[in-house]
């Protein structure tokens, strides 16, 4: 499995392409939530294995923080350590842009994957696309 920060035309549809499968036809989020107007800010990064698009991921900065959005992986890839390798990728690239903050709005299911990556809770539970979330944030 490798990680790739998206490059070109095709690994961003790559990336998109594991959203929406997970995000959108998994979770039943609405595809114009899903792909929003931050996109063109974002950097992407896309996981492949044996070829094929298995896991994805956004980062942006906001305010000298760094924003870790859309992390998924299929449900095939789901237990082979496929989104702690994103994420560490993430965080990498994060380090060597000079940020050293980080947070993201964690799905509550997701809550103790992120917790075992050294992120802690930093709001209340809320909504966003009809899934209850909290804010979660790690110093790297």
């Amino acid at each position: 499995m490798t990680v790739k920060i998206v490059a070109n035309r095709k690994e961003l549809n790559d990336a998109f392409t594991v959203r929406k499968v997970v995000f959108v036809d998994e979770q039943n989020v609405p595809v114009e939530e899903e792909i929003d107007q931050f996109e063109e800010d974002s950097t992407h990064f896309v996981m492949y294995h044996d070829g094929h698009p298995i896991g994805a991921g956004r980062f942006r900065i906001l305010d000298g923080i760094g924003k870790v959005e859309r992390i998924c992986v299929l449900k095939d890839a789901r237990q082979l350590g496929a989104g702690k390798q994103i994420m560490n990728t993430i965080e990498t690239y994060a380090n060597q842009k000079g940020i050293h903050k980080l947070k993201l709005n964690a799905q509550i299911h997701a809550i103790p994957f992120y917790s075992r990556l050294g992120y802690t809770t930093s709001s209340e539970e809320f909504l966003d696309a009809g899934i209850p979330h909290k804010t979660m944030i790690k110093t790297i």
